[in-house]
């Protein structure tokens, strides 16, 4: 779409018209023209509707009557008044003004007036619906997405909410009674462990549609690995399956480039065409072209109908290629409005067809079946021009306007305006007017060719930049009624994914954490004496109710982290495990979204450690300086065959900290791996 504002835009064209049809009449001698053209522009331009009213179309039918009648102007100019006429209650008289012009003009100029009054009837209706469409984008996205959340709490709530009750009630009776705490502790063990489970399938599932987390990943993979990143993103979201496969590849070529640690630059991008999709990844830190990682994804690829290719050039830059057909489109819930694209094709249509009837009004009866023929074929590529323009039709329609004049004489000098409108379209305006200028050049040859009086020929001249302007705008406006709808879908499109990322990111960063740590200290509690496995049950109710308000997170509450609380929880977790911890807080207050942030980037790192290393020892600091607030937490013991650079939980820490202009960094050595989140202390520093 074009960056001025499609609302503006939309006016400023009819403006245009507006300002060509006027121009008509004053070129033969009306100054009144400049009057109505004046009067018209109330009912375009919104700072001026306050001046609507019934004394309007007094003044509009004073004016228009006074060139007619007084001063001789063609009855076309009446169209003014007809327009305002179809856009108000008092839109019965409508007719009337155009039998008036039938009684005082002839044939000719009659019709113009209707064809007039249906063409600023038209743009003005359509630039108020195109305002109120542009009005309504964001309230339709806000509306998908609020749908889409309530979607998924609801299935939340009827899977994991069902576990998190059935976990606080087992535990509550393992408190009671005593004598069944083995059995019962069981039960919530299991339970605890399908409920995470069914959490990270959940994640893993919203995700899945989108490639675009896997691509937020992979950049903070290779930037922070030195390797210079560009990324390209050519797709819409969600991708569905797709996204799922092309997120596997982009993960393997990624991490395998990062572990060879000899790339220095990365292209990252992703196009569709023909119903395809495509990503391809090329750096230059690559040996060879095989990699035995992609074999298996290179089966699920052709399973699924596309393709996945390599290759090494002479250069060394290894070239990943997946493709993979699109899935079907998801619908935004909200319904494509047909209404304003129907105006504005029936409205082109019937302006085609009034010009045209007026071209054969001059038309011998002879050649009448001939020049209709020709008409015919121009109206349909003019209807067909809606939905593309081709190099191939434009010369195709060149030869219908310019071959049948020496044939039909001056009744085809008009259908030069129908070669006008379409080069508008087709071209940069730095082009297009050159050539409607060469255009309306070669009619005033043709009409003195001829032999047609100097007036006529301005009028002819005029009119084929009119009939241009009315043709690109009725062309034009269509085109963005359509472009706008197809935006405002993909708008809600956009909303529903980032509400699924949302979730998913929520999914795996705060309930899969409280449920990791629900299900440790369960498992703990039936390996302790009562006295004991009672402390760690009645710290699991705790949790639960932790885990209940991280359920409602999700679903849509605002959430409330406190850093020194994680803190100190993930002390206890650790503890729990026989993790050593050294827990050294030093930051000041800080604002609720960097906590909220900050407390999540730890939850993470807590569950990391528990997952992926065999740690003894654990050191959690926050140190801040400078207006920024820094969050490490160390820990021994891991594995080196272990390691998940391009993990769910890495990319949704990276997600959210650069939300807020901060930065997630890891670092491994000596059996000991850090990871390092830091933000600025409050919103109001991001710049």
């Amino acid at each position: 779409m074009s960056q001025v504002p499609v609302p503006r835009l939309a006016r400023g064209i009819v403006v245009v018209v507006l300002a060509g049809f006027a121009s008509v009449y004053v070129l033969a001698g009306s100054p009144l023209a400049i009057v109505a053209f004046g009067l018209q522009l109330v009912y375009v331009q919104r700072s001026l509707r306050r001046f609507r009213g019934p004394w309007l179309l007094v003044v509009q039918a004073v004016v228009g009557y006074a060139a007619t009648l007084g001063f001789g102007t063609s009855v076309g100019i009446l169209g003014f008044l007809g327009g305002s006429l179809l856009l108000t209650p008092a839109w019965p008289l409508a007719p009337l003004v155009a039998v008036s012009a039938a009684v005082v003009g002839p044939a000719d100029p009659a019709i113009s007036m209707v064809l007039i009054a249906l063409v600023i009837y038209g743009l003005t209706r359509l630039t108020d619906r195109v305002d109120e469409m542009y009005a309504a984008r964001l309230a339709l996205a806000l509306a998908a997405a609020a749908e889409e959340r309530l979607r998924i709490a609801t299935g939340l709530s009827d899977g994991l909410g069902r576990g998190l009750t059935a976990i606080a009630a087992g535990v509550r009776s393992a408190l009671d009674r005593p004598e069944r705490v083995a059995e019962t502790l069981g039960e919530v063990v299991a339970t605890a462990r399908r409920s995470l489970a069914d959490a990270r399938n959940a994640a893993a599932g919203y995700r899945a549609t989108s490639l675009a987390p896997e691509m937020t990943t992979a950049r903070a993979m290779l930037t922070a690995a030195a390797i210079e990143t560009e990324t390209r993103i050519g797709h819409s979201e969600p991708l569905g399956p797709a996204g799922a496969l092309l997120a596997a590849v982009l993960r393997e070529v990624v991490t395998e480039a990062v572990r060879q640690n000899t790339a220095t630059t990365c292209v990252i991008e992703t196009t569709t065409t023909d119903g395809t999709v495509r990503l391809r990844v090329t750096h230059d830190g690559a040996r060879t072209a095989e990699d035995e990682g992609l074999a298996d994804l290179t089966r699920q690829l052709e399973e699924a109908g596309g393709s996945l290719t390599t290759g090494l050039s002479a250069e060394g830059r290894l070239t990943v290629d997946a493709v993979l057909p699109e899935g079907p489109a998801e619908a935004a819930e909200a319904a494509v409005d047909p209404g304003a694209y129907r105006l504005s094709v029936a409205l082109l249509a019937a302006v085609l067809v009034g010009f045209s009837i007026k071209a054969l009004l001059f038309v011998p009866a002879s050649l009448m079946v001939p020049a209709a023929a020709c008409l015919a074929v121009i109206v349909v590529m003019q209807l067909r021009s809606i939905n593309g323009r081709h190099m191939l039709a434009l010369a195709l329609l060149a030869l219908l306007v310019y071959l049948p004049i020496p044939v039909f004489g001056r009744a085809w000098l008009g259908a030069a305006g129908f070669l006008a409108g379409p080069i508008l379209l087709a071209f940069p305006w730095s082009v297009a007017w050159p050539l409607v200028g060469c255009v309306m050049a070669s009619v005033a040859v043709s009409a003195v060719l001829l032999g047609l009086p100097v007036p006529l020929t301005v009028n002819f001249t005029a009119s084929t930049l009119v009939t241009g302007l009315v043709v690109y705008g009725l062309l034009k406006l269509a085109q963005l009624v359509r472009e706008l709808q197809e935006a405002r879908q993909a708008l809600a499109r956009a909303a529903v994914v980032e509400e699924r990322l949302r979730a998913a990111r929520d999914l795996h960063d705060l309930l899969g954490h409280s449920l990791a740590a629900i299900l440790l200290k369960c498992e703990l509690a039936r390996r302790l004496d009562p006295a004991r496995a009672r402390a760690e049950l009645v710290d699991v109710l705790a949790m639960t109710e932790k885990a209940e308000g991280d359920l409602r997170v999700i679903s849509g509450a605002r959430p409330a982290l406190s850093l020194a609380a994680e803190a100190e929880s993930a002390r206890s977790v650790l503890a729990a495990a026989g993790i050593q911890v050294e827990l050294g807080l030093a930051h000041a207050e800080l604002s609720a979204e960097v906590e909220n942030v900050l407390g999540t980037v730890l939850r993470e790192a807590v569950t990391n450690v528990l997952r992926h290393s065999s740690a003894r020892h654990c050191v959690i600091t926050t140190v801040m300086e400078e207006g920024v607030v820094r969050l490490r937490v160390r820990n021994d013991g891991v594995r080196s065959s272990e390691g998940r650079p391009g993990s769910a939980g890495i990319g949704n820490l990276t997600t959210r900290l650069a939300a807020l202009d901060g930065r997630l960094g890891t670092a491994r050595e000596d059996g000991w791996f850090e990871l390092t989140a830091q933000a600025p202390t409050s919103l109001h520093m991001v710049g």
